[in-house]
């Protein structure tokens, strides 16, 4: 079975998803942003001490190990984990890619009094709507289907994946 790649914006659902689909479906899950946090360190101390660059090097690392790892049916990535071709093409190679899209407004609702996001510091509507405007054609264009993930719960959206996979 091909693997399960939830992409999209900070704040879209992709952990949320991720553990929906475990819980309903059985399906073991690995958040790219939890295990560079669990290898490296919390990633406002990577930002913060090593800059963006080497983020993207380490979360590119991970990705690839989470494409090839037969241990996961589900990747959760973080946001701007697509934005390098070699990561797309490496998570291509052995799942299909879901873009959970979400309105600027939602990822601001969701997102809201999370200090731990180091590209939201500063005015939050301002940095939302910026990264958002920055990324969509990149989501949409890597991604093999897009979700809409406005008005749905986490399980109506795992339910639409799998039923995607099955088909």
């Amino acid at each position: 079975m091909k693997k399960i790649v939830l992409c999209g914006m900070m704040g879209s659902g992709k952990t949320t998803v991720a553990g929906a689909l475990s819980r309903i479906y059985g399906l073991r899950c690995v958040d790219t942003d939890e295990l560079i946090t669990r290898k490296f360190g919390p990633i406002n101390d990577i930002f913060a001490t090593r800059g963006e660059e080497y983020f993207r090097d380490v979360e590119s690392l991970v990705a690839e190990q989470a494409a090839r790892s037969p241990d996961n049916d589900v990747i959760a990535l973080g946001g701007g984990c697509v934005l390098r071709a070699a990561n797309v093409r490496a998570l291509r190679q052995s799942g299909v890619i879901f873009y959970l899209r979400a309105a600027a407004q939602t990822v601001i609702e969701r997102v809201r009094g999370d200090s731990s996001r180091p590209l939201l510091k500063g005015d939050l509507e301002e940095r939302v709507n910026c990264i958002l405007a920055a990324r969509s054609a990149v989501y949409e264009s890597v991604a093999d289907v897009v979700i809409d993930t406005d008005d749905k719960s986490p399980e109506e959206i795992a339910k639409i994946i799998t039923e995607h996979m099955q088909s």
